[in-house]
């Protein structure tokens, strides 16, 4: 593992703060109260409380619209999904939905995809669609058409706004009119301004019924990476409480370079959590207790990187047979040796050789950082597992990013 410098002062003390956005204010005193009265081990648990609680948050997307829109492609690809894996909603020309279903992202089990009936069907009428599938217990709507948007899709947004919750217009299929446009009129084909009116069309087939100021995502379930997933996904992100935030984040498909660095900068925001856990277990007086623990942090942290950045094996596999590549082209751009292999063994060996590093960063916080101040008794601790998952995490986000543009190359 490569040594990586503490770091910038001013970079660090402004990303501290940020750290503490998922952590009540309540709580940030009482952690802080802990760790200047010495008391490790009831800061720890604190912060360990919290981590669960960010690791077990619930996200329920409901994804719904008419009868053949592509509500079931579109559930499988949020899923990073194929419509033949294991796993995936069922998609037909036809409407194969009959109730709500619940589909689990297969690495994010407190993330579920909801593919609801479509509106509109004799069974599905808009005036009491939300009552039959269960209003309350979605975070947000994605209603999606493949054409036009009607006065169905109008009527079922206007109520979900009237009972508080957050809906996006998603207009799917749109590589299929792009083709089809192509084929028609290849001489005159402009990809942007075939979007454009598609957009502009979607708007005021929305404001014709009653909508206000409309915003409509152009998509292609078959290529996410493409057109407006990306500001989809960027609006989400600024309108989701903060917890459910993270958890939309870690479960989003690993398709563009922004998403890959906010993966990273999400990560990073829970590393001084885990090396207080790290710490706080250290002031416990059981001997080789704090190393096991330390081991187990680390061991824990990096499987979940790897995955979080789809670096294991089933990922890559799943990633070289849709861009049509052997998997060993993509494995020959992974540099992190522990991106490849992460095992006891492994930890056990790199802890021994970032002691310079940790304690550099005992250093550097206690000069910094004023909540820090009075950690002794698990400084070692706290510096070496903050060093190890930072520097880890620098890795494997590099190694993600040679991945896809491997993977992609003329698209990224």
């Amino acid at each position: 593992m490569a040594v990586q410098p503490p770091p910038d002062s001013q970079k660090q003390a402004a990303a501290y703060a940020e750290e503490y956005d998922i952590i009540t204010e309540e709580d940030i005193e009482e952690i802080r109260d802990a760790l200047e009265g010495g008391r490790m081990a009831e800061a720890a648990s604190k912060i360990l409380e919290n981590l669960q609680a960010l690791e077990n948050a619930r996200l329920d997307i409901a994804v719904t619209g008419e009868s053949g829109a592509g509500k079931s492609s579109f559930v499988n690809a949020i899923r990073g999904l194929g419509d033949e894996d294991e796993g995936s909603a069922d998609t037909g020309v036809v409407e194969t939905t009959k109730e709500p279903t619940p589909y689990s992202h297969p690495k994010h089990p407190n993330v579920t995809v909801w593919d609801l009936p479509g509106i509109g069907t004799p069974d599905f009428q808009s005036s009491t669609y939300l009552e039959q599938v269960n209003f309350s217990r979605y975070d947000f709507f994605i209603l999606i058409a493949s054409e036009r948007f009607k006065s169905n899709h109008a009527q079922l947004a206007q109520e979900i706004q009237r009972l508080g919750k957050c809906f996006y217009f998603v207009r799917s299929k749109v590589d299929a009119d792009l083709e089809a446009t192509k084929k028609r009129r290849p001489k005159a084909y402009d990809e942007e301004a075939i979007l454009r009116k598609i957009r502009e069309n979607c708007k005021e087939c929305l404001q014709a019924q009653g909508v206000a100021a409309p915003q409509v995502f152009l998509l292609s379930s078959w290529e996410l990476n493409k057109y407006d997933f990306i500001q989809l996904e960027e609006t989400l992100e600024k309108e989701l409480p903060s917890h459910k935030r993270h958890a939309f984040l870690m479960a989003l498909p690993n398709i563009s370079l922004s998403i890959l660095q906010k993966k990273k900068e999400a990560l990073q925001k829970q590393i001084w959590k885990l090396a207080t856990i790290s710490c706080g277990i250290a002031a416990v007086p059981i001997p080789g207790l704090s190393v096991a623990c330390d081991i187990t942090i680390l061991v824990k942290s990096l499987s979940e990187y790897r995955q979080n950045f789809g670096l294991d094996d089933e990922s890559l596999g799943k990633l070289a047979e849709k861009v049509g590549k052997n998997v060993e082209e993509l494995k020959e751009v992974i540099e992190s040796p522990l991106t490849k292999e992460i095992s006891r063994d492994l930890v056990v060996k790199m802890l021994t050789k970032a002691g310079g590093g940790a304690l550099m960063l005992v250093e550097y916080f206690a000069s910094t950082i004023p909540v820090f101040g009075s950690v002794t008794a698990g400084g070692i601790s706290f510096g070496t597992t903050y060093y190890m998952l930072y520097s880890f995490l620098n890795e494997v986000a590099g190694d993600a990013q040679r991945v896809l543009i491997k993977a992609f190359e003329s698209d990224v």
